[in-house]
């Protein structure tokens, strides 16, 4: 294709923008970029390199520092201003009459097609030597300069890949953020009524987070990222995951604090570690290894080691169940294990054939999940439209095509659809941060327990098939667990538990687990856990909370009352909804007349062990 091109002989008049209008149009700048290159250690010019830069080829394009120091005084004094020097580069900025000089050639302009913020198809000015074979790079050699550098790089037009705070729209069913998933997941009443999760600290160990304007749009607060030993550069989400995935936390509660943890999934452990040294209330994870038989691996006992020391002190620990995998630590004891149900456009139910349930090789009767979030269906679960830094993997690896197999959305726009039981995991820790603010004394059992116990069940449907593809049925399954996530619900029995007495609440124990084979752990346990973190590397502050101290871990009891009969499902948007939300309004007005009482509050522990039947059978029946 052709280019219109032009010496910089043919610049005119000045314009606002500190460059130069010329006689045809074109904008030279007043000061024009370059990436200059110092004679590599390795020989060969990072400019003829042929392959791709690794780990272990990179460091043979590094220039020794003398030479780099020899090499920017000789461009300073050529009349470039040296704007920083690495290892590999030395940045320099001059009016292009300066380069024309130094290299004894003519820097031409070419007026290129190009893609600008937005994806918006426009032409862009780009600059090269007249005499150069190579498009953008000047030659040194018969210059002063050929004896200290190896190629000078002009810098090229680059756009943000601009991302917009609204998703785009498309014709296939799918849900948003964050309406959707709090309309699913029943959150919306909750937050009506205050409980929106403020106050409540979430730790997401994931690929990072970016500063995507979907979040600051909407107020969400977004801490800084740490940035776990193995991993670097926090403000960047090249991968894309822990951005898109942080969204669902905050479908289901948007007043938490979000601590993003950067990990390197080469150092998953030291990952987790870093999260519990933030001291949060809540862990969510959307990770793990397939792990079908025993024995584990040395890693995945450390894992496991640190997750039921975290759960010990306290910390709610949320794992994804996996996406045909069986997920470690997914299916630990101690964890809120996330599988997924998908809910179509008509408001019914069905199990996701893209996320896990299995029954655990690794610990005996321990099923998985305990319950689930929203998760699409397979190939590529692309049902949830989330936000995340435009032009990462996933941005660009799922862009295009034709739902179901890809998103039809633009590569570089900053949104792609997806979900799994990654996205299942922090929609559940949302759930969770709701239920402590409504009563910060609970533990993490009983945070499980209390959503478990609230779920709505999930009666039809197979999970995924690479996990075993067990069916749901009526009450607790394999595929779905106690069924999908009612946060309200869930919220209002957390309410009624804090109004009652003080008390040792008999935890129903988790899905399929039997009283665990190893001895119980008895107190005192020894000093504080501190994170394993040696210099250089700064200690993170604040430290692990002290585990000070634990009642020994007893076999589960069995639970306060008979299982809940098996009873049809009913879609979320139930026809009746004044008959759905009575129960609510019962235990409301019982929780209000408690606080009106004060201490004196009348309700025993049968009092609130009614209550929350009423919350539980009603909410499923509303005939009852």
């Amino acid at each position: 294709m052709a280019t219109k091109k032009a010496s910089s002989k043919t610049a005119g008049k000045k314009t606002p923008g500190g460059s130069r209008r010329r006689s045809d149009g074109f904008s030279i700048p007043d000061k024009l970029f370059a990436n200059v290159s110092p004679h590599s250690i390795g020989g060969l010019s990072m400019f003829d390199y042929a392959g791709e830069f690794d780990a272990e080829t990179v460091s043979n394009f590094m220039s020794e520092d003398d030479l780099i120091r020899r090499a920017a005084q000789a461009l300073e004094d050529a009349g470039f201003e040296v704007l920083q020097l690495t290892q590999f580069t030395i940045n320099v900025a001059a009016p292009i009459a300066t380069y024309e000089r130094a290299f004894k050639t003519k820097i031409v302009a070419h007026e290129l097609p190009t893609l600008k913020s937005g994806g918006v198809k426009d032409t862009a000015t780009y600059f090269s030597a007249q005499d150069s074979d190579r498009f953008g790079l000047l030659l040194a050699q018969g210059t002063p300069f050929e004896n200290l550098i190896e190629g000078v790089a002009i810098e090229t037009p680059r756009y943000y890949f601009a991302t917009q705070p609204h998703a785009p729209t498309k014709a296939y069913w799918h849900l948003d953020v964050p309406a959707g998933v709090s309309l699913g997941c029943n959150a919306d009443r909750a937050h009506r009524g205050g409980i929106t999760g403020r106050g409540i600290r979430v730790a997401m160990v994931d690929s990072g987070h970016f500063a995507h304007p979907f979040f600051a749009a909407r107020g969400y607060r977004v801490l800084a990222v740490t940035v776990a030993p193995g991993a670097a550069n926090g403000a960047v989400d090249s991968d894309g995951h822990g951005t898109a995935e942080s969204a669902n936390i905050f479908a289901t509660a948007p007043d938490v604090d979000l601590l993003p943890v950067k990990m390197s999934f080469s150092n998953s452990l030291a990952a987790f570690n870093a999260a519990v040294a933030l001291n949060p209330d809540i862990i969510t994870c959307s990770w793990g290894s397939d792990v079908r038989q025993l024995p584990i691996s040395p890693a995945n006992v450390a894992l496991a080691a640190a997750v039921t020391a975290a759960v010990a002190g306290g910390i709610v620990v949320v794992f994804a169940a996996g996406n045909g995998h069986h997920g470690f630590p997914g299916q630990h004891p101690d964890v809120i294990s996330a599988g997924g149900a998908f809910l179509a456009a008509d408001g019914s139910l069905r199990a996701s054939d893209y996320a896990s349930g299995f029954a655990s090789a690794v610990y005996a009767g321990r099923n998985a999940p305990d319950l689930c979030g929203l998760v699409g269906m397979r190939p590529r679960a692309a049902y949830i439209m989330l936000p995340l830094q435009a032009a990462s993997s996933i941005d660009t690896g799922l862009a295009g095509g034709v739902h179901p197999n890809a998103d039809e959305t633009a590569n570089n726009d900053g949104w792609a659809a997806i979900s799994g039981t990654s996205a299942a995991a922090p929609q559940l820790a949302g759930v969770a941060a709701l239920i402590k603010q409504a009563c910060p004394r609970l533990t993490p059992a009983e945070v499980r327990d209390i959503m478990v116990r609230t779920a709505i069940d999930v009666t039809v449907g197979n999970c995924n098939p690479a996990a075993g593809g067990a069916a749901a049925g009526p009450g607790t399954d394999i595929a779905t667990g106690a069924g999908l996530v009612d946060a309200n619900a869930a919220v209002l029995v957390a309410k009624l538990r804090c109004a009652g007495p003080i008390r040792p609440i008999r935890v129903q124990p988790p899905i399929g687990i039997r009283p665990p084979i190893r001895p119980p752990i008895r107190p005192p346990i020894r000093p504080p856990i501190r994170p394993p973190i040696q210099p250089p590397i700064r200690p993170i502050q604040p430290p692990i909370r002290p585990i000070q101290p634990i009642q020994p871990i007893r076999p589960p009891i069995s639970p306060i009352r008979p299982p809940i009969s098996p009873v049809r499902p009913t879609p979320i948007l139930s026809q009746d909804e004044d008959a759905q939300q009575a129960p609510f309004d019962e235990a409301e007005a019982a929780l209000q007349a408690a606080a009106a009482a004060g201490d004196d509050s009348g309700l025993s522990a049968e009092d609130v062990s009614a209550l929350e039947d009423l919350v539980i059978q009603r909410r499923i029946d509303p005939t009852q």
